[in-house]
């Protein structure tokens, strides 16, 4: 695939009115993609953000643009996947042709991919440098729910993978709202080390917020806003400070905690693959 095949690839995801990081990295593969020159055009789009899905259909011009590949930066398959975004895109299955000619060519999502299993163990090494993985419990973090089902899967599939290599003294998928929880890491962990991977697209409440309180680390070493000599506050420290004070010892634990899988950039390699799989 190259620019001279008049193809488009659309990176689509989630995107959030509240947190501005919800789509940097979507944007961040997306300008990754477009440096290496492998399509004529590479577009984005999202459902809480410009530009919007509906926007989406009128972004390639059909004289140009013969065909366009449309990539889910979803985790999992679920009801963005399979509703929200074909009913916006307004696609009808795998391959839709619309009245002006061009071909769109629904992708599977991001996470569906094999290598995301590597991708994984690559973050857990990358925070967690010198630790003994044989000594270490590895927590991928999602968020489950009781609406889909799919959005638990994923970490559970993607658990078993990694707890079949046998590297690591025990691989848990916990979630945020259902069991598993991640709330309860001390009682399912039985090693001093413990690494922990959100699987999530993008680092936001989620990440910065919610996972670090339910784990205990929330505001534990973090720098606080001081009063400078003017008697005003200092600036608010980056929420991306919750990922750079690893270690964090709880309850005699060292406990490591990694931003969101999804920001890799590795990503981009997985967004074009998952493209050139619909093209065959």
């Amino acid at each position: 695939m190259n620019p001279n095949d008049h193809s488009a690839l659309l990176i689509v995801a989630h995107g959030s009115t509240m947190n501005p990081d919800s789509s940097a990295p979507t944007l961040a593969h997306a300008a990754e993609i477009r440096r290496r020159k492998i399509f004529a055009e590479v577009g984005c789009a999202f459902w809480k953000e410009e530009p919007s899905l509906r926007d989406a259909i009128f972004l390639f011009d059909p004289e140009l643009i013969r065909e366009v590949y449309v990539v889910p930066n979803f985790i999992s398959e679920g009801y963005f996947t399979q509703t929200v975004v074909p009913r916006e895109l307004d696609l009808n299955g795998r391959i839709t042709k619309r009245p002006n000619g061009q071909i769109w060519k629904y992708c599977e999502p991001v996470g569906s991919d094999p290598r995301m299993t590597d991708l994984l163990l690559q973050r857990a090494r990358e925070i967690a440098p010198g630790v003994a993985e044989a000594e270490t419990s590895l927590l991928i973090v999602a968020h489950g729910t009781d609406l889909n089902e799919n959005s638990a899967v994923a970490a559970k599939r993607e658990a078993e993978k990694i707890r079949s290599v046998g590297k690591y003294a025990e691989v848990l998928n916990v979630y945020m709202e259902e069991p598993p929880l991640v709330l309860d890491w001390r009682k399912l962990t039985t090693t001093r080390n413990v690494v922990v991977v959100p699987f999530f697209i993008s680092d936001g409440l989620h990440s910065y917020e919610d996972i670090p309180r339910l784990l205990g680390i929330k505001e534990r070493r973090l720098p606080s806003r001081r009063r400078q000599p003017n008697g005003r506050l200092g600036s608010r420290p980056s929420s991306k400070e919750i990922f750079r004070r690893n270690p964090y010892k709880i309850d005699n634990r060292l406990l490591f905690y990694a931003p969101s899988i999804g920001t890799d950039p590795g990503f981009a390699d997985i967004i074009i693959e998952q493209a050139l799989a619909a093209k065959s």
